[in-house]
């Protein structure tokens, strides 16, 4: 195939995808051309999360790769023409979560490879018509490899005219998660609306960490508190259940964002907390990642688009000269307060702010 213009415009020199190589429309082909071009710069910068693009046609329903990450293809050692099949045949089982109306609390769907195949067409239509894709896979990269639990997060947009939709999202390794899950809900640390480990977990890992600290097996770690900006404002102008989809929302984009030796959890109310192994500048950059991720994310409940931000207070164990557990949330509590009073949105780490 020759190059396309758009390729060329765009710098796609390695662009797999078909939508630019056939008979659409300029509009279809530009955005796809933009999403590549993002994706692959996002792909180039090794963090977290692997980035994906597919796409598939209402006529016969069938679904193709405009783009995929370097570490999806490689944990699967295909190429991305080969990657829709081959994924396919990996996953062993698909979980889709529900938000209940009645009560503030979770739902999942469980469907193994045979019952997938039988409603696959009905999932695209139903993520097209919701306009986002949100599913946990469980897959088997190999004989000689333990399963491995991908969370599925991504936007939907149709163009209609050519009868394509394109989802566009990460994958975010969640093993972890998915393996402690149900232990963690046996003995009540488990946060029910957010399915994150809440307080009673954080207290167990500031002690762990600040024991490793005091023995000089790590250098630094950190602690993060995070608030929620105009949270009141959410639930008086679109109700307490969609106050409800925010904060497991909310809970879905950080663990997308953190990294593997990262640790999130829900604090209490639309408080969260974070723990990371680092420096202050490490810690900072952690919570600038979420702050933007945050930022840009679609949180649509209802069919109605809620702008959301958040605000981070920073502290780093070496900033303490007395290292105790109440004094490293105080602290961390202290700067989130500064960064409401400061605007809200923003980063806050001794009296710098991001």
């Amino acid at each position: 195939m020759k190059m396309s213009d758009l390729e060329k415009e765009y710098g796609l020199a390695q662009y797999t995808g078909r939508i630019l190589y056939e008979e659409y429309s300029t509009s279809l082909k530009k955005r796809v051309a933009e999403l590549v071009a993002a994706f692959s710069e996002f792909d180039r910068t090794g963090v977290p999360g692997i980035p994906y693009i597919t796409a598939w046609s209402h006529n016969d329903n069938v679904m193709w790769y405009e783009f995929a990450g370097r570490k999806f293809t490689g944990l699967f050692g295909c190429s991305a023409q080969e990657l829709p099949a081959v994924f396919r045949e990996a996953v062993v089982d698909h979980r889709i979560f529900h938000r209940t109306e009645v009560e503030a609390g979770v739902s999942e769907t469980v469907r193994n490879p045979e019952e997938l195949s039988g409603v696959r067409s009905g999932m695209r239509a139903e993520v097209t018509e919701k306009g986002h894709v949100e599913a946990d896979y469980k897959v088997s990269l190999s004989e000689e490899l333990d399963h491995v639990w991908f969370k599925d997060r991504a936007r939907v947009e149709t163009f209609s005219k050519e009868q394509i939709s394109i989802s566009f999202g990460f994958l975010t390794d969640v093993t972890n998660e998915m393996v402690h899950k149900d232990l963690l809900e046996q003995i009540g640390y488990f946060d029910q609306l957010t399915n994150l480990p809440n307080r009673v977990i954080m207290h167990r890992s500031l002690e762990l960490k600040i024991a490793e600290y005091e023995r000089n097996q790590i250098d630094d770690f950190v602690f993060l508190m995070m608030d929620i900006d105009h949270f009141k404002v959410v639930n008086d102008s679109y109700g307490h259940r969609a106050g409800d989809y925010i904060l497991s929302t909310l809970a879905q984009v950080l663990n997308d964002v953190r990294r593997r030796s990262d640790e999130v959890g829900r604090f209490g109310g639309e408080e969260f907390y974070g723990v990371a192994i680092g420096d202050i500048y490490e810690g900072r950059e952690f919570a600038e990642r979420v702050r933007r991720r945050v930022e840009v994310t679609p949180f649509v409940f209802d069919e109605q688009m809620i702008p959301l931000t958040i605000s981070i207070g920073v502290v780093a164990a070496s900033e303490l000269g007395n290292l105790i557990e109440e004094d490293l949330i105080e602290t961390a509590d202290r700067r989130l307060y500064r960064a409401k009073q400061y605007g809200r949105n923003q980063v806050v780490s001794e009296t710098i702010s991001l």
